[in-house]
């Protein structure tokens, strides 16, 4: 059965409790570390609570057709494999990150992408483990990674129900509950007509866990949304340039971007309440006036 509540590095996520965000840089690092602390550094400053990178091995997580496909690229003209290669953090890199993260402080994570990748990242103290959408069928990796004792972080884009009715069943066994699903859409960036946020209802009610939401739209209105609909984590796509080449920054946040979603979900729950009618305090005074008691 899935649990109600979870601790991710000393924060309570539960339907009552704060939203936990997450500023995904991804490869928006672009293979270079300075950018990553300068995101690093947003992300802090703007309040968010994590950052969190992508780890592949590139001869495994590349599918074979794509491996050989040319790209242009700001070093050059190389094959698919050959960029995902060169864009890809190793131990020295994410030694830097991790220290640099603790120093803030502010926590760090990365999705796994295969099980080399799942080894690499639990070789550091991370606060959990997120899968992404393209993996949500690969049953040994979803094993893994719930044996690993991490919370699991599950994201459900280009998935069927039937899929993930599949994956829920393995990730719930192996981590006892210790996960949350994430609605998302999987299209960079996602046309408002595609966002489906109803889904994040379904999500709850088919599985009974704590349920996020990745956002990868243009706007910041979808994720304020979310929250409304019960999503208890956030987790967006940031970049300190939209213009930056490379495929995830034009559907991700600038920092000013970062700041003003930070600032809009913060207010959300205290707007939402508890459900339970009342007669507040402001309300008495106009009572007195209008209705005489």
């Amino acid at each position: 059965m899935a649990k109600k509540e979870i601790m991710i590095g000393g924060h309570r996520i539960a339907d009552n409790a704060p939203v936990f965000m997450i500023a995904e840089i991804g490869i928006n690092h672009n293979g270079d570390i300075m950018i990553a602390k300068r995101l690093i550094d947003a992300a802090f400053g703007c309040n968010w609570h994590c950052v969190k990178f992508q780890k592949r091995t590139p001869e495994l997580a590349v599918p074979n057709k794509q491996k050989s496909v040319m790209r242009d690229t700001p070093w050059g003209r190389m094959t698919y494999l050959e960029y995902k290669k060169k864009i890809e953090f190793g131990n020295k890199e994410y030694d830097y990150i991790d220290r640099f993260c603790r120093e803030k402080p502010i926590l760090w994570s990365a999705s796994a992408w295969d099980l080399p990748s799942l080894e690499f990242i639990l070789s550091y103290d991370v606060p959990f483990v997120k899968i992404p959408s393209a993996k949500l069928t690969d049953k040994k990796l979803l094993l893994a990674a719930g044996k690993s004792g991490k919370p699991i972080l599950l994201s459900t884009g280009m998935s069927t129900i039937k899929e993930i009715d599949g994956a829920v069943s393995l990730i719930e066994k192996a981590s006892n509950g210790n996960y949350v699903l994430m609605h998302t859409n999987s299209t960079y960036p996602t046309p408002n007509e595609d966002l489906n946020l109803n889904t994040i209802k379904l999500l709850k009610k088919r599985y009974g866990c704590i349920v996020g939401y990745s956002g990868h739209e243009y706007d910041l209105e979808p994720t304020a949304i979310a929250v409304s609909l019960g999503a208890r984590i956030v987790e967006r796509h940031v970049t300190l340039d939209h213009k930056m080449w490379g495929s995830d920054h034009f559907a991700s946040l600038e920092v000013h971007a970062m700041d003003l979603l930070y600032k809009r979900i913060k207010g959300i729950d205290a707007m939402m309440g508890d459900g339970v009618k009342r007669v507040t305090k402001g309300e008495l005074e106009v009572r007195k006036k209008l209705r005489g008691n």
